[in-house]
Parts: C-alpha cells; sequence; structure tokens
C-alpha cells in the first residue's frame, strides 16, 4: 500500500510517480492543507451528498488515510492517469472513495490555480522585467498557444449530433481544446476553460477569452499563424504574429528570417506545453466526463508553474 510515510523513503520513486521531488511535494502541502481545511470549514454542504450541513466539520466516519497521503494521490492519478480500480489497489481504497477523494483534493487545488494575465491589468502586480528573457521583444508579455487533447467519442442522437463539434480535422480525432498563455519565461499566465476542439477555432478562442483586453496599453503578446485577423481587433495592441503564405503570394526572404526569428522565441510555450504532458492526465486520451476537464487542466497547469517557478526553463537565444 503506498502512503506518503513509505514512499518518502524513496525520492527517485516518488518524483516518478507524484512529478514532484519531496521537498516540492512538501512545499506544495504547506499550502493545501490549509486551503483544504478552510474550504471544509466554510462549506455550506455535506461532502459526498452534497446536502445542507447538520454536524460539525469531522463528524462521522474518518478518513482511512491522512491529507497527505490522499494528496500524494491525487498527484499519482494525474500524474500517471491510472484507472480508479488500479488507483485504489495502489492505495488500498475501493473505487468509490478513490473517485471522490481524487474529486475533493483537485477541487481545493483549483482554488490555488490563480494566474495573473486572467486578472486586469490594473488589478495586476507588474511582473519583473523580461528583457533579459525576450531581448528582440521587450514589451511581449505573453505567449499565446492552444492546445488539443483528444477525448472519447461523444454518444449522439438523431436529434442532438454530439460529435460534430468535438472532431477537429487537424487531428482527425475528437478533442477538447485549451488556449495557454505564459510569460517570457515559461511561467503560466492565463488558461481559458475547455471547449469543443472542432467547433472552435482559436482565434474564437481567444477573442471569446477576453484575454488580450487584460494587458496594459504597452505589454504586447506573440502568437502563431492561427491567430492571424486578431490584429484588426486590437489595432492598438503590440501583436506579434508570423507572416503566412498566400496563394501566388509566397513569403519573401525577409519574412521567413522574421518567422524565423519569432518561432525561436515563441518556442517558450511549446516548452510550458511539454511540461503540461509529462502528467499523463493531460497527455492520453480524457476517459472522464468532459465538464470536468477544465478543473482538471488548471490543476495540472497550477502544478507545472509551481514546478517552473523551482526550475525555471532554459534561457532562450539572443537576437
Amino acid at each position: 500500500m503506498i502512503t506518503y510515510e513509505a514512499l518518502v523513503r524513496h525520492p527517485a520513486a516518488f518524483r516518478s510517480l507524484t512529478g514532484h521531488s519531496v521537498a516540492a511535494f512538501d512545499a506544495l502541502a504547506a499550502v493545501f492543507v490549509p486551503a483544504y481545511e478552510e474550504r471544509r470549514r466554510t462549506a455550506p454542504v455535506t461532502r459526498r451528498r452534497g446536502q445542507p450541513r447538520q454536524r460539525a466539520v469531522g463528524a462521522g466516519a474518518r478518513f482511512h488515510h491522512d491529507l497527505r497521503t490522499r494528496l500524494l494521490m491525487a498527484l499519482v492519478w494525474l500524474r500517471l492517469y491510472p484507472t480508479y480500480e488500479v488507483l485504489g489497489f495502489l492505495f488500498s481504497l475501493d473505487k468509490t472513495n478513490v473517485h471522490a477523494t481524487v474529486g475533493e483534493i483537485l477541487e481545493t487545488l483549483e482554488t490555488l490555480a490563480t494566474f495573473p494575465f486572467e486578472r486586469p491589468a490594473a488589478e495586476r502586480k507588474k511582473l519583473r522585467s523580461v528583457a533579459a528573457v525576450m531581448d528582440a521583444f521587450p514589451d511581449v508579455c505573453l505567449v499565446i498557444d492552444a492546445k488539443e487533447q483528444l477525448v472519447e467519442r461523444p454518444k449522439s442522437t438523431k436529434e442532438d449530433d454530439q460529435q460534430r463539434p468535438y472532431y477537429s480535422g487537424k487531428k482527425k480525432q475528437h478533442t477538447l481544446k485549451n488556449q495557454v498563455a505564459v510569460t517570457p519565461d515559461g511561467r503560466v499566465g492565463a488558461v481559458s476553460a475547455s471547449v469543443p476542439g472542432g467547433a472552435t477555432h482559436d482565434l474564437t478562442l481567444l477573442r471569446g477569452s477576453g484575454l488580450l483586453e487584460h494587458l496594459g496599453p504597452e505589454e504586447g503578446a506573440m502568437l502563431d499563424k492561427g491567430y492571424v485577423g486578431i490584429q484588426k481587433d486590437y489595432p492598438d495592441q503590440p501583436l506579434y504574429l508570423p507572416y503566412k503564405a498566400r496563394r501566388n503570394h509566397p513569403l519573401t526572404p525577409e519574412e521567413k528570417e522574421y518567422n524565423r526569428l519569432l518561432a525561436r522565441y515563441r518556442i517558450v510555450v511549446e516548452h510550458t506545453n511539454a511540461q503540461l504532458n509529462q502528467f499523463q492526465v493531460l497527455a492520453q486520451g480524457y476517459r472522464h466526463a468532459r465538464e470536468g476537464h477544465r478543473r482538471v487542466f488548471r490543476v495540472v497547469a497550477y502544478l507545472v508553474d509551481r514546478r517552473i517557478a523551482e526550475r525555471p526553463l532554459k534561457s532562450y537565444p539572443k537576437a
């Protein structure tokens, strides 16, 4: 049976199973525990049935594992994405208890997942200068990209076609899509809700998120070819996009060189996406209810952001 006390004696296995070193996990637990206890203390309904609370917090049957081990269980689920039956076997719990425990831990972790560019510029604490990171584009504060993940084919009826909105012509699969915005040093600045991958274009998702409205007047963003046209919506905002070749209008050598320069800096968001994919819950096909994907994505983004804060991504080349 896996417990915190048992696994902490095997640091290499601890990192492989959770994506965290023991020290990083302990730092996360120090933030998580008070947030969890406060959320339970103020919850107006019961944990299991969602009924109005009649007894004080802590009444009823005791948990089989302490809070650190329950947090560990949720991280193992995010990192390896086993079935609830397998996770229950590892932690000596039945499937129902595992499902409830993981859901409760994720609910608290989501409350900790607050990203700076989800608040208006006037309310956001100014970040440090990034000139040393992105010297060629010093006004860029966000690098934006979209990430798709495979999902199981939705069930449809003759009256309601659930499959078409999720079918991505790019992936040739049914997908969910999220928008990820990172700062020039790879920290997570904002993430969007999860939307159907086929029915929502990257540009539509960006417009709907209102993310660029959270930038200050002199703050810019860097995007890829999927966002061509956004300049018309924000003509006064510094936005950097690659040139796109069109029929009978190939790129000039100067435009190709500019695109290469842009790609050298935009790669930072790809590296952050690679960190997200180290958690198998975002790398494999998502097996669970699509309505819960947003919470899972935000929690993983929060964990990755903590990791990058502890161990920054590599330095990016200067122009």
